[in-house]
């Protein structure tokens, strides 16, 4: 079969022929209808050699939806030809975290060795491509898998960490998007399906505000060294409740510990490689900054329910199996406007 695979310490990824896999007890195989791209793939592919915690080559994708091809020994509840989204953030399943289904917090994932597909597990930018376990898997009811795949990190990563700051979320509150590409544009739609709150959207072009004042922000601010005065401005010197932060760069997260109220969440979900001073006095009284990741398996079945009601829905660019190098490439430079999905069998 044909896969995405980077494999060389620096380069770009490439289309390459490997085997085609089979599920192993306990396994599910997957027929992959669509993969997304993602600003994490290339954060991996920049690390040097010294820091890459798993073996190259790669199949990359931790977004995947598939229908399944077959059933490893033991697996009951599925059936082969169902349509699937994949739950990421694969854990152990036993300790307490995973009991809880926030398995994006395993305790244990570390120590034993497990992987997140596409991010040393073999990933779903392929035409198959294995589940550990039945319980990663989330029926799609429906949907359809070019707008569903972004919703497994794009869609849940956002909605997760809004969830966490819902309480601050009220009527007349303030939430400040920063960055509105794959994530922030999904990011948008949830907070005015889920919360009723004046949202304010950063981003670097008008482009991307334009995206973004399409899918429901009430205002739009270029992000530069004047953009946390104009929020300021806009919130009558208030500043905003919830400050959620899709870039983390230095400079977004400066602005975004700049436009925060007294008492606000600041969530840096990027990983821009900035940080945040934290400490008596550097930012407003009772300010709490979070850096969550990913989602809860129930929180994605929350997501894709939201979809399924029309309250979200991915602005997508898609590409082919032997296109997805170039969609990289346009990610990289910021041409991608909302989610990249590449289409393996399509």
């Amino acid at each position: 079969m044909k896969a995405v695979q980077y494999r060389t310490v620096g380069a770009a990824p490439e289309v390459v022929t490997v085997p085609d896999p089979e599920p192993g007890p306990g396994q599910v195989l997957l027929k992959v209808t669509a993969a997304g791209v993602c600003h994490s793939d290339i954060a991996v592919m920049s690390w040097p050699a010294d820091q890459i915690p798993f073996p190259l080559p790669l199949t990359l994708g931790h977004e995947g939806v598939g229908t399944i091809a077959a059933l490893g020994d033991g697996v009951t509840g599925l059936s082969v030809g169902e349509s699937v989204a994949v739950y990421g953030p694969w854990g152990c399943g036993t300790c307490v975290k995973c009991a809880e289904g926030k398995e994006n917090y395993c305790l244990r994932a570390k120590e034993l060795g497990i992987t997140p597909p596409g991010l040393g597990s073999p990933g779903a930018m392929a035409e198959y491509m294995i589940v550990d376990d039945p319980r990663h898997l989330v029926p799609l009811g429906g949907l359809d898998p070019m707008q569903a795949v972004p919703l497994t990190d794009a869609g849940l990563t956002p909605y997760h960490a809004i969830k966490r700051s819902l309480p601050k979320l009220v009527p007349g509150a303030t939430a400040v998007v920063i960055g509105t590409g794959g994530l922030g544009h999904v990011a948008i739609q949830l907070l005015r399906a889920m919360t009723a709150v004046q949202v304010i959207a950063l981003d670097v072009t008008e482009e991307k505000l334009a995206l973004a004042r399409t899918v429901g922000a009430h205002e739009t601010v270029l992000s530069d060294e004047h953009a946390a005065a104009k929020v300021r401005e806009l919130t009558g010197g208030v500043g905003a409740q919830v400050v959620l932060d899709f870039v983390g760069a230095p400079p977004t997260v400066t602005t975004a510990g700049a436009t925060a109220a007294i008492d606000a969440d600041v969530t840096i979900v990027g990983i821009g490689g900035g940080a945040l001073p934290v400490g008596f006095g550097s930012l407003p009284y009772g300010t709490t900054v979070t850096t969550p990741y990913w989602g809860s398996r129930s929180e994605l079945a929350e997501v894709l329910d939201l979809a399924r009601a029309g309250s979200v829905e991915v602005h997508v660019e898609t590409y082919t199996l032997d296109e997805a190098p170039l969609a990289y490439e346009r990610l990289h430079h910021g041409k991608i406007n909302g989610r990249a999905v590449i289409l393996p069998n399509g």
